[in-house]
């Protein structure tokens, strides 16, 4: 540890004397309650486990599971040691799971009991893993996790920088693979103090912790809440009548969401008449109908924001009603700049790549230098996503390069390349064009216009559930759309741009 440095593991050590016996988690499932300074002795026991488990610094630990306190522990222990933290989508198919696993060569993996079977049929692909241990309090085959906690406590101390990496977080497929985003440290502090500021969190704010903690969203609220001193009300998995209960009965004042999350509360909150009073900020991506809902009904502020994983979830940032439809104006610590196809920066009011720059930008992805060093050309982190600043300094999301092309369901991240070979795996299918379309519950469903080879036949069903087989089912098109005629540009390939207006309208 550098006279200089201060990392996750410092700001644990800090708060167990700041707020030493205030709750720092509650764990909804089974009501279970931790004080800082418990969260810090638990975090130094898993600590010393992993440790004597054969985990040094940089190795990579896969956590396959649901939100609980044992996941946020493994958070804690894990920067303790510098180790980095490989959180996995759970809604992945096993060989993406894999994948993910592999990529980055996990030297241990954790995984909630259902999950456990699994990773049991991917065992023999995963040559990097020497370990595996049960998330939660029971388990199977797997090793308890409870065996990692019986020691003394004490590690030997590892020298841990602010830069180092933290936590691995694969974004949607490009050219058929995920990448792994490196977030240090510094990128997550860095997250929770401008979260912190710009919501004015302090100790006596309650975070409802109900987005999954393998997303950037779900993790850097926990960790922003836990920075100020505030309690995390853990749900394992979001439930709306749940939340709402949850609202009320721990007066939580704060929570991140995508679409339908918020309108689903709402609608619980009238239907049973359970109090949202105190949920005096909400932030994240949703409808105008529901954000102004919400705001009406609570009296609270929601809050929009532009970014992505690769900028420590934010770079721009504002309350809704200050500018209605846009994406804020640029983080303190953030500097935004929009640039045309020859990087040169383009003028107010024109279309250009949003690319950052700041302590917010991740590291690189993971083992691929050249994809870092074109993302990271002439000193700026290049999005892929379009937008334009108007006279006041606000950004407006306009769209996605052509070669980032991405759709948004919910608030996952998917690629239209992995989807559309997922569906040309498929014998009746000749050629097919996946894109993005208004979807009045996730805000942005997927939709697949295919054509069949010659004399075969296909339903929709039939083909979405083919895909949902083979892909995470987020991943699977909502809308297929069976056409004879596929227009086709001058070198044979799919004309994307006619495709989508002709068979891109509302659903």
């Amino acid at each position: 540890m550098g006279l200089y440095d201060f990392t996750f593991y410092d700001l644990i050590i800090r708060n167990a004397v700041c707020f030493k016996e205030k709750g720092a988690w509650f764990e909804a499932v089974d009501d279970r309650t931790l004080t800082f300074s418990e969260y810090k002795e638990k975090v130094d026991h898993l600590a010393c486990g992993l440790q004597q488990a054969g985990i040094e610094k940089g190795d990579r630990i896969g956590v396959l599971g649901k939100n609980s306190l044992e996941y946020f522990l493994l958070y804690g222990a894990a920067a303790a040691l510098g180790a980095i933290m490989l959180p996995i989508n759970w809604r992945l198919s096993a060989e993406e799971v894999a994948f993910n696993l592999n990529d980055c060569e996990s030297k241990l993996v954790f995984a909630d009991k259902e999950y456990e079977e699994a990773v049991q049929g991917i065992k023999e692909k995963l040559p990097s893993v020497e370990k595996y241990y049960c998330l939660g309090s029971e388990g199977g085959g797997f090793s308890a996790f409870d065996s990692l906690m019986d020691n003394p406590g004490s590690f030997d101390p590892t020298e841990v920088s602010t830069d180092d990496g933290f936590v691995i977080i694969h974004t949607a497929a490009v050219a058929g693979r995920p990448r792994g985003a490196l977030l240090s440290h510094g990128n997550v502090l860095c997250a929770d103090m401008h979260f912190d500021y710009l919501f004015n969190v302090t100790a006596e704010d309650v975070h409802l912790n109900l987005l999954p903690l393998f997303h950037v969203g779900g993790l850097f609220m926990a960790t922003t809440s836990f920075h100020a001193g505030a309690l995390n009300v853990n749900m394992d998995k979001f439930d709306a009548l749940r939340a709402a209960e949850l609202i009320e009965e721990k007066g939580a004042s704060m929570m991140f969401t995508f679409s339908p999350i918020l309108s689903s509360v709402l609608e619980q909150h009238e239907q049973t008449g359970k109090s949202i009073k105190t949920l005096r900020l909400v932030a994240g991506l949703d409808t105008p109908e529901t954000i102004e809902k919400y705001q009406h009904l609570t009296g609270g502020t929601f809050y929009c924001l532009y970014g992505q994983t690769e900028t420590s979830c934010m770079a721009t940032f504002c309350a809704y009603n200050e500018k209605p439809g846009s994406a804020g104006k640029m983080l303190p610590l953030t500097v935004v700049q929009l640039v045309d196809d020859y990087d040169r920066p383009v003028e107010t009011g024109e279309v250009g790549e949003i690319t950052v720059k700041g302590p917010m930008v991740f590291k690189g992805y993971w083992n691929l230098p050249e994809d870092n060093a074109y993302t990271f050309r002439e000193g700026w982190h290049h999005t892929g996503d379009l937008g334009r600043f108007d006279e006041d300094g606000f950004l407006w999301y306009a769209g996605r390069t052509a070669e980032k092309e991405l759709i948004k369901p919910g608030g996952e991240n998917v690629y239209p390349a992995e989807v559309e070979k997922a569906i040309l795996q498929h014998p009746a299918v000749e050629k097919t064009v996946v894109f993005g379309v208004p979807d009045p519950k996730w805000k942005e469903g997927i939709k697949a216009v295919c054509l069949l080879k010659e004399g075969e036949a296909l339903e929709s069903k039939a083909l979405i559930d083919f895909v949902g087989n083979r892909i995470a089912r987020f991943k699977k098109p909502q809308y297929v759309e069976f056409i004879t005629d596929l227009p086709i540009l001058d070198d044979g390939s799919p004309d994307r741009a006619k495709i989508k207006e002709l068979y891109g309208g509302k659903q």
